[in-house]
């Protein structure tokens, strides 16, 4: 039963990443590492197959590594997010809607600024 409950629980958190790589205020990494960790204690073989075989399977390696992202991920993941919610502050008109998404906006910001990023050598930039 527990293995059935981890099972789904763990393919709905990779469904939410994948809309999180989509939609601007659904995070995707704290999806990822959710499904890695029920597919770690209910399937070794989705487990497997995430951290070899699936998009992520780099990003997912390394922070199982180092618990640090990548040279460049941060900068990406950055860029990425400011780009979507500068698309959606230019399509929302509501100003108390675009105070919302700027807040969110430095929130996430300020979170990723805040992670570690380290070389495959162990080095830390």
């Amino acid at each position: 039963m527990q293995r059935t409950i981890l099972l789904i629980a763990g393919w709905l958190a990779m469904f939410l990443a994948l809309m999180g790589v989509l939609l601007p205020l659904l995070p995707t990494t704290p999806f990822l590492l959710l499904a890695a960790w029920c597919f770690a204690r209910s399937s070794p073989r989705f487990h497997y197959w995430l951290l070899n075989r699936s998009w992520f399977a780099s990003y997912l390696r390394h922070w199982q590594t180092h618990r640090a992202l990548p040279v460049g991920a941060r900068r990406q993941a950055i860029g990425v997010t400011i780009l979507s919610f500068a698309i959606s502050l230019w399509l929302i008109k509501l100003l108390w809607l675009r105070v919302i998404l700027l807040l969110i906006l430095a929130v996430l910001l300020w979170f990723m600024l805040r992670l570690p990023v380290i070389k495959d050598d162990g080095d830390q930039v």
